[in-house]
């Protein structure tokens, strides 16, 4: 058994990238396949707060490539989702206490044991951005709709085909069909003409998010939001299930856009 490890990365930071990651990860395990999770922003670590597992810490990302502990005795199993694990990182040490070679030796040992390895990737393009991306076979770029927030995802596209990672998948977050109508927020063909990659998914802006995450429990698992929805539908469609891209927002007519889109980008 081989599994597949994929990188989440956005370039700018406060894009929701640790979020998505999350619960990515977390949708993919309900589905069934084992997932483990990597918090690679070393001394910035926030992925267990977002799981609730921030309380389970014993042993970290640092402890494992300096030989202190194996990487299995360092996951951490959720609570509630069976079928996915949280190696956290270090918060007391900097991204250069682990190398790009360090951190493909990590990746490789447990795509053995994992259907999916996740990465969750600091902001930037230094060492961290370089650690995260070493083992990589695939690449989810995070996006708002907001010029910055594209540009640095556009150069961060440029930056992975070089470590042949090829083909990234584009999720668009925090989507308001409210302030699009109005002209004050970027659609989604508009991010989709600048970047040219194939879009993943969009996520409206849902404060079932913040609520998920104060309380450490992903957002996946609550049944009405519309955020939860569409990270659902984003692990269907890694999984290679045709599923539409306004699930998450029927109503919203902003999203027939959508389907109209996917629906040409698909034919």
């Amino acid at each position: 058994m081989s599994g597949t490890v994929i990188v989440v990365t956005s370039g700018k930071g406060g894009v929701g990238k640790t979020t998505a990651a999350a619960n990515i990860g977390a949708a993919l395990a309900m589905m069934g396949p084992s997932v483990a999770l990597i918090d690679a922003d070393i001394g910035l670590r926030n992925l267990d707060l977002v799981l609730g597992l921030e309380n389970r810490i014993v042993y970290d990302l640092v402890n494992v490539v300096e030989g202190v502990a194996d990487v299995r005795k360092a996951l951490i199993r959720h609570k509630h989702i069976k079928n996915l694990s949280l190696l956290p990182a270090a918060q007391s040490r900097d991204k250069t206490a682990v190398t790009p070679e360090q951190m493909k030796a990590v990746t490789d040992d447990l795509k053995s044991s994992f259907d999916f390895v996740i990465l969750d990737c600091p902001a930037g393009i230094e060492q961290g951005f370089k650690n995260a991306i070493a083992g990589a076979e695939r690449a989810i770029i995070v996006t708002t709709p907001e010029m910055s927030a594209v540009r640095d995802a556009d150069r961060i596209i440029g930056m992975l085909e070089p470590h042949e990672i090829y083909d990234p998948w584009l999720i668009i977050n925090r989507i308001r069909p409210d302030m699009v109508k109005r002209r004050d927020m970027l659609d989604v063909d508009d991010v989709l003409e600048q970047l040219k990659v194939d879009l993943l998914g969009v996520i409206p802006d849902d404060e079932a998010i913040i609520v998920a995450t104060n309380k450490g429990i992903p957002v996946v698992m609550d049944e009405k939001s519309k955020a939860g929805r569409a990270f659902r539908d984003v692990a269907a469609r890694i999984m290679g299930e045709d599923v539409p891209m306004a699930a998450a927002a029927e109503e919203e007519d902003w999203f027939t856009r959508i389907i109209r889109w996917f629906a040409r980008a698909r034919g």
